[in-house]
């Protein structure tokens, strides 16, 4: 059964550890919401899932309990140990941690070609840097269920035209589809946090976008002064003048001239790739 805030406060007790609001430890104790994510994950037996900052193992121990594998990435050496203590001893084979920070290893160190999941309750203080990375790994999960913050989940699907979306916007809106997404009210957690959660999965497309270095670099330069017309900051700033070739071929092709870098529609941001690798005409 997942711990309930009870079982929460005693076991954190036990282990006299105080939650640290810098790692973003807000455990979750309400157990409709840990089988609502792993119903939202479609989980099948053997499967492989990646699990981010498993914290006192709620989560775990239902993904375990569905018979998937786990690999999960913890960087408190607290809950490691406790960790370590209990689900790594009674899920041998089964359950692998990765004693670490989850923007270094955003997948757990699983094998690069190997197919897998995320269903994580993702510490919010980093939920946009590991999306950031993840999207950069060399096999894409197929399939992610996110507990976030609700103004970061905003963030990471904004399409163009909203003042939420920025490069990671773009990065993840190319490669993933957004579904079925699930509110979640403060009391769930412990401690509660002070900001709305919510649950949202995201679905690999078939063909997903991606895009090489050169090009995410020059986007990030492009949505820090995102406020500003694309082809002036294209002629001042270094970072943001690889974007020069393809802007004024869309502009070419009927884009305004000042258009800014979050108004550029979606469809467009998904030919910059080619201009990078050099097969644009």
């Amino acid at each position: 059964m997942p711990l309930n805030p009870q079982t929460t406060r005693s076991l954190l007790q036990s282990l006299q550890h105080d939650p640290r609001k810098l790692l973003g430890q807000n455990f979750l104790v309400d157990g409709n919401i840990v089988r609502k994510s792993i119903a939202m994950a479609d989980l099948k037996t053997g499967e492989t899932v990646v699990e981010i900052g498993p914290g006192l193992g709620t989560l775990t121990r239902e993904l375990l309990a569905s018979g998937v594998k786990v690999h999960a990435v913890e960087l408190d050496n607290n809950l490691q140990a406790h960790l370590r203590e209990t689900l790594l001893k009674e899920h041998p084979g089964q359950f692998k941690l990765i004693a670490g920070d989850a923007v270094a290893y955003p997948l757990a160190r699983i094998a690069p070609d190997c197919e897998c999941k995320v269903v994580a309750n993702l510490p919010y203080a980093i939920s946009t840097p590991w999306m950031d990375a993840l999207l950069n790994q060399p096999t894409l999960p197929k399939k992610m269920v996110l507990m976030l913050q609700k103004e970061a989940a905003e963030r990471l699907i904004a399409l163009p035209g909203s003042k939420h979306c920025g490069a990671v916007s773009i990065l993840l809106r190319s490669a993933y589809s957004t579904g079925e997404r699930h509110p979640v009210a403060a009391s769930c957690f412990h401690p509660p946090p002070k900001v709305e959660s919510c649950l949202i999965t995201l679905d690999r497309l078939a063909s997903p976008i991606r895009f090489p270095p050169a090009a995410r670099q020059a986007m990030r330069a492009a949505f820090i002064y995102r406020r500003k017309q694309l082809r002036a900051l294209c002629r001042k700033d270094p970072a943001v003048a690889r974007l020069e070739h393809w802007l004024e071929d869309c502009i070419a092709d009927g884009l305004n001239p000042q258009i800014r870098a979050e108004a550029i529609p979606l469809e467009r941001w998904q030919t910059l790739p080619k201009y990078m690798d050099g097969t644009a005409c």
